[in-house]
């Protein structure tokens, strides 16, 4: 097997066991609660009182793999006032201070509540590659059967898999333990309150997570990503909220054909084009014809350093659906929907995307929508930083290994409507390194880890996904999709020359030859030369990394001087 249940990971000194996981371990264990598999969570969830049936079938190969009955139809998962995360509401048990007896406490009384209900519990594996296996439990009550269900679908029902777990080699990492409550209720103002207290609840060194009061499936998904992660940085990995594929260019009949094999990962959140720049089945047309692809994942892997490759943590997508209008091709790969209006076409009750009952209306798809998928792929010789900052071109390459890790770590970018956040917060620009709001621990780790990465032979690049500076920084030059994509496939194929870019030491531009011949203009169009209000633009380019840097200073790695400043 891999990971390790309670006693054997602790058995040398069951006193070492943290009350956290001991309070989790003892309600799991409790006879009264029921296993229930895939098929029976779904019958639950369908009577549920917040989901609605829909006349969608699920894809029968997903249907097929979760022992769905025949006929098996998409489930609508509604919420009412919160529709995404609310990071607001974590709490880490090992910086409760003197808040730690109180929230034990409370933590204590919510299991006892919630043992007066009945209780149902379901075993999964999250990872698919032999080598990075974990097993997981989540418990919740029928009354939260939905979210059972969906995160059978989104990580692996144990028996999918038991065979290959118990081949699978052995690590020095826990089971991981997810508990839910729908329906917790405390009155403490310690407790973030949106209508309703809410609390998640993580002991990342014990992997375990209590989400209480928080309905969105996203809770429940990030939260065991969160632990998966860190466990994989326990491991030597780097733990990676990005897209990766790998792009086999030996069938191609141009010059093309030279490249051979190549990996490329991209980072950012959601709305930067991420899954777009993953998933594009050849890049809007720019791939040489003869080539093949296959896609590890457009969301969460672990880069194993040592063994030069990556390996993925999920056999489903969870994706946004604003974009997918009734009739797109993509619904024939539906599995489970949340947070969707629903519509009658010719006599079938549909779920609808485009967002118009809510915001952040998500899906879970299969991977089979990506084409040909694998479990793990090359080492990315390619790491793309997808950034929101109008001051920066829309292509930068790094010559310095630091400054490109520095660029990761100081990910400019906007917050987005999966996350529970104002208006307000919306708009404005934010940090968020390496694009991963569920680090869990100290920054150095990662600037360590991706620097490893680097060291080992990828290539950091940032696209700018916002907009180029026009007239200012609200006023801006757009950057299309395609173009950036376009970007990719040239940087994939080596179909670009570089020049450096003055205004940062260690980076780089296309040089006008090269890249006017993919995109004609694009040069001129995005020079620095040719900005309105230079002076301005000056200004704010300045600030933007005078930013980075306070931020940079203001985090953790001060207790790694030395890495801080290179």
């Amino acid at each position: 097997m891999a990971s390790q249940s309670t006693f054997e990971y602790y058995k040398n000194d069951l006193s070492k066991i943290p009350p956290v996981r001991m309070i989790a371990d003892t309600l799991i264990l409790d006879k009264k609660v029921r296993t229930v598999s895939a098929a029976e969570a779904y019958e639950l969830a369908k009577a549920q009182w917040d989901v609605q049936d829909t006349d969608l079938p699920i894809y029968p190969t997903a249907a097929k793999r979760l022992g769905l009955p025949k006929g098996a139809t998409v489930l609508n998962n509604c919420h009412g006032r919160v529709v995404g995360r609310t990071a607001q509401a974590r709490r880490f048990y090992h910086d409760l201070g003197k808040d730690k007896a109180k929230v034990m406490g409370d933590l204590r009384e919510a299991v006892a509540e919630m043992q007066q209900r009945p209780l149902i519990k379901a075993e999964g594996i999250v990872g698919l590659d032999n080598d990075l296996m974990i097993k997981a439990t989540i418990l919740g009550g029928e009354d939260d059967a939905a979210n059972i269900y969906n995160w059978l679908v989104n990580f692996t029902p144990f028996d999918e898999l038991a065979d290959e777990y118990a081949k699978s080699a052995k690590l020095p990492i826990q089971d991981i333990l997810i508990i839910g409550d729908n329906l917790w209720r405390n009155d403490d103002p310690y407790y973030h309150n949106l209508g309703n207290p809410m609390l998640a609840l993580l002991d990342v060194d014990a992997n375990v997570i209590f989400n209480f009061g928080m309905r969105y499936f996203g809770e429940r998904k990030k939260g065991t990503l969160t632990l998966a992660w860190n466990s994989g940085l326990r491991l030597g990995m780097a733990a990676c909220h990005g897209g990766i594929k790998e792009i086999d260019f030996s069938g191609c009949t141009g010059p093309e054909k030279k490249v051979g094999k190549r990996s490329v990962a991209f980072f950012g959140l959601s709305g930067t084009g991420k899954s777009s720049h993953t998933n594009s089945i050849d890049n809007e047309g720019t791939l040489p014809k003869g080539f093949t692809k296959v896609v590890l994942h457009d969301d969460a892997f672990q880069i194993d350093i040592k063994n030069k490759l990556c390996r993925v943590w999920e056999p489903t997508l969870f994706d946004k659906t604003d974009s997918r209008p009734l009739g797109h091709p993509d619904w024939n790969y539906f599995i489970s929907v949340m947070n969707h209006g629903q519509v009658m076409v010719d006599g079938k009750n549909l779920p609808i995307g485009q967002d118009l009952r809510n915001g952040n209306g998500r899906a879970l798809l299969d991977r089979d929508l990506l084409g040909k998928w694998v479990n793990r792929c090359a080492f990315p010789e390619i790491m793309v930083w997808l950034m929101k900052d109008t001051c920066l071109p829309p292509i930068l390459r790094f010559t310095n290994n630091n400054l490109a890790v520095a660029m990761g770590a100081a990910l400019m970018t906007k917050r987005n409507v999966a996350e529970n956040v104002s208006e307000e917060e919306l708009k404005k620009l934010v940090f968020v390194p390496f694009a991963n709001p569920f680090r869990v621990y100290p920054l150095w780790k990662d600037v360590e880890a991706f620097l490893d990465v680097f060291d080992n032979g990828a290539t950091g690049y940032a696209f700018n996904s916002m907009g180029f500076w026009n007239t200012g920084p609200e006023e801006v030059q757009a950057i299309p999709l395609k173009t950036s994509i376009t970007l990719q496939t040239a940087i994939l194929t080596d179909k670009l020359q570089w020049e450096d870019w003055k205004l940062l030491p260690g980076s780089q531009i296309p040089t006008k030859d090269s890249v006017d011949a993919l995109l004609p203009g694009f040069y001129d169009t995005y020079s620095i030369d040719n900005v309105s209000n230079r002076a301005d633009y000056i200004k704010t380019l300045g600030d933007r990394f005078a930013q980075r840097r306070t931020f940079l200073e203001s985090t953790d790695l001060t207790e790694k001087p030395k890495l801080l400043e290179s």
